[in-house]
């Protein structure tokens, strides 16, 4: 498994930033490589992207949500990947976007990818193009507030 660090701090309130980021369908306005995100139900999405020409589609789930604080996802099939986006109040008008994600590479590019730190650049523009997405807007397109309790730990 690869593991991916980034943070972005927006100049938004934590409940702007929270609320937009809980706005999956809007994410191919700033990620880029994701064609399509589809809200299936209230804590499963349907994506599509394009990576070097390559389409994949996958489903993903929240596994655990806690507005203004956390959204926490894993694939359910399709390439393996997990992780945790985190906000952070910094003032009354500043929060920290914090990501961590991990992903196993699967083809002999990918893992080329992973080691030259390519995702890592990915995922760091796509952060700032979230960054310029919600302060160029200043409100949120909308908002999901529910809570995701995570399951029990074995």
């Amino acid at each position: 498994m690869t593991t991916i660090e980034k943070s972005v701090d927006v100049h938004v309130p934590v409940s702007t930033a929270y609320n937009q980021w809980t706005q999956f369908e809007s994410f191919p306005a700033f990620m880029d490589g994701v064609e399509k995100i589809d809200q299936v139900t209230p804590t499963r999405t349907h994506w599509t992207t394009k990576i070097g020409g390559v389409v994949r589609e996958f489903d993903a789930e929240i596994t655990e949500q806690h507005p203004d604080e956390r959204v926490a996802w894993t694939t359910v099939d399709g390439p393996q990947q997990a992780g945790v986006v985190t906000f952070h109040r910094l003032d009354n008008d500043t929060t920290r976007v914090h990501l961590q994600m991990e992903y196993d590479p699967e083809t002999l590019t990918e893992k080329a990818g992973a080691a030259l730190g390519v995702v890592g650049h990915r995922v760091e523009g796509d952060l700032k193009r979230f960054k310029e997405f919600i302060e160029n807007r200043g409100a949120e397109t909308g908002a999901w507030r529910g809570d995701v309790t995570p399951p029990p730990q074995v």
